[in-house]
């Protein structure tokens, strides 16, 4: 360390005990004065491991508190890139300490009580991928003439992070990342594309060295930026609708194929994609479904209904919107359209007028070159397509976002219903037990902002789900017992069952009756005791969630899908997560699996077992009962031990807990 940083560290020191001994209430007034000695040792070679070393202390000293970086699980990384080329020095220091505190987190320095170690390395993985061009470039003259000497800070945070995880690490890590995603379908893909951009970008720079990190980056890149032949060198969406004007019939099929292939093997979709196939509908219909990779299914779907698919692809499909062509060719797969109501509810999608809330909503999620109605068009097919893609966002709307998967899943045309509603009307009405129950007129739900991260179908529906769900529950008030028992079959839909089954108390928030809650979960779901009886509809469930120190975190809605044996004879529970990313160490040796294990698209499963520990509510159907004394003790002692190592362990203690999701 030169004596110039020891200084600065000293002074950093003096500064952090200063604000430590302060009480709570004089604490805020320390904050500037220890950010402003925190800029000047990140600006000095070195000083972001000096800083690093000191992250628990200067977490305890609350100079997070009252900020969203107080809470580290709800940050987003995308969000970076801003706060770290601000003109604010407070703004970039801040996030800096946040970087190095996250990273003192994943390194297993300090035990953070809101975020695991494999939740901050997820986070850094995803910062550095955003912000790769801040690790091998010099700041540019827009960043001197803005940041001046503080440009340094994020470079000197970037370059100790990699240093530190490792740089073949971050790329490869990142890498396998995106694929782990990926393999999910999840309908909201700009966090991914952005990713790859900068991967791209990086790659292209000669005087970068990557030696032998990164070699499965060609696929993901070419996917987005060159995935056929005329497309190789990126050339420009005027230079490509050129050469498909040059284009004979064989040509364009050899194109539209190799598009297909690309976007079924990443799920990803190139802005050229969405260029041929608008060009091809003057081409004939057998090159339609090469472009989008159909089976006989959805071929014989597209060639029925023809001139619906033709005005879906002309209002929706736009390289803006080049995800659309991803969620019409699975909806095609589906073959939804042969059910009688949604053809012409498509149709009068089409058509549907937008209310000015929906259109200003929508509006501040695309540019100027993609209308309101177009990107709620992709969306819908997006959700028809993908409908265990749709995620959540960082909002606690489970409840809502479950509710529009399973109605995309289960009962589509009355998805389109409540998008026509929200969309035109401004208003959505339910039942419950037999009172209308309107959005408009709920006073509030369960988020306390409007949410803004999610795909169009969501960004519209959710808020007024969400006031009706939190309207439900307060008409339950009073009732004893849980309420879910009443909300769930009337907000989810019929064939939500009617019976129900809670392992916890909801007034003490102890452990109750575990073991024949237990009983009863194997007799309804496990095919060896309900007589071998496949789940027929999706059901909606809650399950405890842990950390992978299987320390509680919250209650979770999710949707049970289906329990079948995997291809090593497991059985398993797959199911729904609305929380953008299945794939999570739940502890104990409980990992979620979202692919390798049997799991279609968007699924996510567990051995029986495992899942059965951290269930804590379920619906069932009561005139469909098996044999709970045929599951054995020992089984359920497996199960039991599950539960008492994790989230029961402070529950079998006299304290009280809310017994709610979030």
């Amino acid at each position: 360390m030169t004596e110039k940083l020891a200084l600065r560290v000293a002074r950093f020191d003096e500064a952090l005990a200063a604000m430590a001994r302060a009480p709570a209430f004089a604490r805020p007034a320390k904050v500037p004065l220890l950010l402003d000695a925190a800029r000047l040792v990140l600006q000095e070679e070195g000083g972001c491991a000096a800083i690093a070393s000191r992250a628990q202390a200067f977490e305890e000293a609350g100079i997070f508190a009252g900020s969203d970086w107080a809470t580290p699980q709800i940050l987003v990384p995308s969000l970076s890139r801003g706060a770290l080329r601000s003109a604010d020095a407070g703004l970039v220091v801040i996030e800096s300490l946040s970087q190095l505190r996250l990273l003192a987190v994943a390194q297993g320095w300090f035990l953070h009580p809101l975020m695991s170690s494999e939740q901050a390395h997820h986070y850094l993985t995803q910062v550095l991928a955003l912000n790769l061009e801040l690790l091998f470039s010099a700041p540019g003259e827009a960043e001197r003439a803005q940041q001046g000497r503080l440009a340094r800070v994020p470079r000197n945070l970037f370059r100790y992070l990699a240093e530190t995880i490792g740089y073949e690490h971050v790329i490869d890590q990142l890498i396998d990342e995106i694929w782990r995603i990926l393999k999910q379908r999840p309908i909201q893909v700009d966090s991914v594309k952005d990713m790859i951009t900068q991967i791209a970008v990086c790659r292209a720079r000669r005087d970068i060295h990557w030696g032998s990190a990164g070699q499965g980056a060609d696929r993901l890149v070419s996917s987005l930026y060159g995935p056929t032949q005329a497309t190789r060198e990126d050339p420009g969406l005027d230079e490509y609708q050129r050469r498909l004007d040059r284009m004979d019939a064989p040509a364009l099929q050899y194109e539209a194929s190799g598009f297909a292939r690309a976007m079924h093997d990443t799920g990803l979709v190139s802005p050229y994609h969405a260029v041929i196939l608008r060009h091809l509908l003057g081409q004939g219909d057998h090159l339609l479904v090469e472009c989008l990779g159909l089976s006989s299914t959805g071929r014989d779907c597209l060639l029925c209904y023809s001139e619906l698919v033709h005005a879906l692809i002309r209002s929706a499909v736009f390289p803006g919107t080049a995800q659309a062509v991803y969620g019409l060719a699975l909806m095609l797969e589906r073959g939804i359209l042969y059910q009688p109501p949604i053809a012409p509810a498509l149709w009068r999608q089409l058509g549907l007028p937008l209310c000015e809330s929906a259109a200003d909503r929508l509006r501040h999620r695309t540019d100027v070159t993609i209308t309101p109605a177009a990107r709620l068009l992709e969306g819908v097919l997006c959700t028809m397509g993908l409908p265990l893609g749709i995620g959540q966002g960082n909002n606690p709307t489970c409840q809502s976002a479950r509710a529009l998967s399973m109605w995309a899943f289960n009962d589509p045309d009355y998805l389109l219903q409540m998008v026509a509603w929200a969309a035109r009307d401004d208003e959505i009405v339910m039942h419950f037990e037999g009172q209308a129950i309107s959005s408009r007129d709920s006073v509030g739900g369960v988020a306390a902002e409007a949410p803004v991260d999610l795909d169009p179908v969501s960004l519209l529906v959710v808020p007024h789900l969400d006031r009706i769900y939190a309207e439900m529950g307060r008409r339950c008030a009073g009732r004893e017992g849980d309420p879910h028992r009443w909300v769930n079959p009337e907000f989810h839909g019929w064939w939500s069952g009617r019976g129900f089954r809670i392992n916890v108390d909801v007034a003490s928030g102890l452990l109750h009756e575990l073991e024949d809650f237990l009983r009863h979960f194997y007799a309804a779901y496990h095919p060896m005791y309900n007589g071998n009886q496949p789940l027929i509809h999706p059901q909606p469930a809650g399950i405890a969630v842990t950390d992978s120190a299987a320390r509680f975190i919250g209650w979770h809605a999710i949707t049970l899908l289906r329990v079948s044996l995997d291809p090593s004879g497991v059985m398993r529970v797959y199911f729904y997560n609305p929380n953008n990313d299945s794939g999570q160490d739940w502890g104990d040796g409980l990992v979620v699996s979202t692919s390798g294990c049997g799991e279609q698209f968007g699924e996510a499963s567990l051995p029986f077992e495992q899942f059965a520990s951290r269930l804590y509510i379920f619906h069932y159907d009561l005139l469909e009962y098996g044999e709970p004394a045929q599951v054995s003790q020992e089984e359920l002692d497996r199960v039991m031990g599950y539960v008492h190592r994790s989230w029961g362990r402070e529950r079998l203690a006299q304290r009280c807990y809310d017994a709610r999701p979030v």
